[in-house]
């Protein structure tokens, strides 16, 4: 059960969603045996292919968040059991007057189980606040791939990000040990440091991907030699046994291709699965 962070105010809390998931391999299938579900967050189940575990997919009916708005979505992922979680369009965070938007993911992952974890971008309209927190905790064998997408302002209208709050933090355990935490905390001024040569150097999209497996070694140098011919900016290593892997690029799209083939690689060499992405992912 994750842990809700609420803003300070809770007058301002204009909706809180949530969701709870639990899978279970039981007869040898994957089956959903848990849901709870509150507005804003519902979750849609499509009908996988034969090869694919269970597919969630995760739709915020408001069709964006505002500040003094939280999300909570909870995963458990029970012994042996797989299961996906998709999000089924981009996520908009508007800009705020003051109030934080909230997001708190937690996903547990028990022995010999297997989770993917894919959201779209999250897309942060000048002014936002936004405060994401993930949180993973793994069995020692537990096959995890979780990431994250984030588009700084509307790109598609030419809007650029100049002030709001991002904070996006991550933690990871296996096996009950605290394996790798970071945290990005940008604030106010946030133009300086999306131009800055040493930060952002110009980017409009950012993205993180983490593989908790077996040795990643091969994966890792896999997936560098992939990106030799990217234009944006890419980086992959291994730490703490945990595969981690970032993109920075001054053109959306081109992250967003660049994600999802080495999604697609990644999903079919460490998880065992169809080198293909969901078919939300292409709508």
């Amino acid at each position: 059960m994750s842990v809700s962070i609420l803003p300070s105010d809770p007058e301002l809390t204009r909706m809180h969603g949530r969701a709870e998931l639990g899978f279970v391999h039981v007869d040898g299938a994957d089956r959903l045996a848990h849901l709870y579900q509150r507005a804003p967050l519902r979750v849609l189940f499509p009908d996988p292919p034969a090869d694919e575990p269970p597919q969630a997919a995760l739709v915020t009916t408001s069709g964006g968040l505002a500040g003094g708005d939280v999300l909570e979505l909870s995963v458990h992922t029970g012994p042996r059991a797989r299961a996906l979680v998709v999000g089924s369009a981009a996520e908009k965070i508007y800009r705020s007057t003051g109030a934080d938007t909230v997001m708190d993911v937690h996903l547990t992952i028990d022995a010999a189980a297997r989770l993917e974890y894919l959201p779209q971008e999250t897309i942060l309209f000048d002014g936002a606040r936004l405060r994401r927190t993930t949180r993973i905790d793994a069995a020692a064998d537990a096959r995890v791939l979780v990431g994250e997408m984030l588009v700084f302002g509307r790109t598609a209208k030419g809007e650029r990000l100049h002030t709001g709050l991002l904070r996006e933090a991550w933690e990871i355990r296996r096996a009950g040990r605290l394996v790798w935490a970071d945290a990005l905390h940008m604030d106010t001024d946030l133009r300086a440091l999306l131009d800055a040569a040493a930060c952002f150097d110009g980017a409009v999209a950012a993205a993180s991907l983490v593989l908790l497996t077996d040795d990643a070694t091969d994966l890792r140098d896999r997936i560098r030699t992939d990106h030799a011919d990217y234009a944006g900016r890419f980086g992959a290593g291994i730490i703490n046994g945990v595969l981690v892997a970032r993109w920075l690029d001054r053109d959306a799209q081109s992250l967003r291709a660049a994600f999802g083939q080495t999604w697609k690689t990644l999903r079919h060499q460490a998880l065992g699965l169809p080198a293909h992405l969901p078919r939300l992912w292409d709508i």
